[in-house]
């Protein structure tokens, strides 16, 4: 052991809009959503993750939650130092005598520009990162499910995130084509708002769109096992008396119909751009789904049905990307020139 590992800690983030996975040691040690309550007074940081998650929608005058990553990115600044700062705590690392220095590896999405590149290494070098990595997102999802990146071998890997979808064909360790599009998780939830408002005439909040999209959305409107319809509490838009309704998989499906439509299309494209002979490879191999969103149920076979092409979903999507990560960051010298 170098006498430079004893003194630093070696972190893996998947930093994104909807939540912020760490990994330490080979494991997950903190998957918490990337949101921060403030006081309006001092802007003193009451709380991160879960429990500002608890806040969020609930607050008074004197607190206020932010969201410090919009779109992939960073959009607050020094709401989004806090963030880092405070995960990293919640790693149960072994205490020292001395204050440790971390080494940090973070995903970024493919079509991030230099600016917003230095605005996160900015925010990790303040939260007290000696050394920081960014490796694209695709790229850290393709390693995270194990496909063997190095290879001659053309693979499209669709990462659906909370605030981006990043779709990549990676082929000899680098990616060949790629399309990153600000339509993900959140618009999904924007569109169940929506939808609430203009067909039932109910308000409701984002978390309670989170959760209808968890426990019932759909990318079709017929499944093989569909959920069961759930009951949604709101505000009446006209009378704002509080109200009950029922939802099934079907509305939800016909609500998500857009965003989804965007996706598919920013796929078509990047299959146009590539190359023959990895559009060879990939009819043999499918594309591989991975993020929150393909956890949406049917959206595997929606793609498919519009691609002609076998769709996979990752066996544990939402933590492809940190893993791939970790991985990237465990085999460095390996995987340094894949990074920023």
């Amino acid at each position: 052991m170098r006498l430079f590992d004893f003194f630093s800690t070696e972190i893996a983030i998947d930093l994104g809009t909807a939540n912020t996975l760490i990994m330490h040691n080979d494991q997950v040690v903190v998957d918490e959503p990337s949101i921060v309550a403030l006081d309006r007074q001092t802007g003193k940081v009451l709380a991160i993750g879960r429990e500002a998650q608890q806040m969020h929608g609930k607050e008074h005058e004197n607190i206020k939650t932010v969201r410090p990553l919009k779109d992939g990115v960073i959009a607050d600044f020094t709401v989004a130092e806090h963030m880092i700062r405070g995960m990293i705590k919640m790693i149960n690392t072994e205490k020292r005598l001395f204050n440790t220095s971390h080494r940090m590896v973070i995903c970024i999405p493919s079509g991030i520009t230099e600016v917003e590149k230095r605005a996160v290494k900015d925010s990790a070098e303040h939260a007290g990162a000696k050394e920081v990595y960014l490796i694209h997102e695709p790229m850290a999802a393709a390693i995270g499910i194990g496909i063997n990146v190095e290879e001659p071998i053309g693979n499209m890997v669709v990462d659906i995130g909370g605030g981006t979808s990043e779709i990549a064909v990676i082929a000899l360790s680098g990616i060949v084509c790629d399309q990153s599009i600000r339509v993900a998780g959140d618009d999904f939830n924007n569109d169940i708002l929506d939808y609430m408002r203009r067909q039932h005439s109910m308000v409701i909040g984002e978390r309670t769109a989170e959760k209808i999209k968890i426990e019932v959305g759909a990318a079709i409107p017929e499944l093989s096992a569909p959920p069961q319809d759930i009951q949604v509490r709101g505000k009446d838009v006209m009378t704002g008396i509080p109200k009950t309704i029922t939802i099934s998989y079907k509305e939800v499906a016909h609500a998500l119909n857009k965003s989804i439509a965007k996706i598919e299309d920013a796929i078509l494209r990047a299959l146009e751009l590539t190359p023959p002979e990895l559009s060879a490879d990939i009819y043999e191999r499918g594309i591989h789904l991975t993020g929150g969103g393909a956890l949406l149920r049917g959206l595997d076979q929606k793609i498919s049905d519009k691609t002609k092409l076998p769709v996979h979903v990752a066996k544990d999507p939402l933590r492809a990307v940190v893993r791939g990560t970790g991985i990237a960051l465990k085999n460095i010298d390996k995987f340094k020139f894949l990074m920023t």
